[in-house]
């Protein structure tokens, strides 16, 4: 996951993909927000689906893709754990700062 994250281009698509929750986006729409070539983002959005990122559902001949927000949920939570409550390498209460 922190793979499919770590480029810049679907780092993109689940910010935007975020945006537009719950609904989420045509691959259309997608494409003329970011501006991504039809091939590439095809690409992209195969990677981020297969990590669990993104969930995909078919209405018609559309594509709907949506922030998998319940696996996005557990990354967060994972680091979390990890940075805050296992080593404290961050304090707990700047994180909350953050999020408010």
């Amino acid at each position: 996951m922190f793979g499919a994250l770590g480029n810049e281009a679907r780092l993109r698509i689940v910010r935007l993909l975020l945006s537009a929750h719950p609904e989420g986006m045509v691959v259309g729409d997608i494409q003329g927000e970011l501006g991504i070539t039809g091939s590439t983002l095809s690409h992209h959005l195969e990677k981020l689906k297969n990590e669990g990122l993104l969930t995909v559902e078919r209405q018609g001949t559309f594509l709907w893709y949506r922030a998998n927000t319940e696996v996005l949920q557990e990354l967060l939570g994972f680091l979390y754990a990890e940075c805050c409550t296992r080593n404290k390498a961050v304090r707990p209460e700047s994180i909350v700062r953050l999020c408010k």
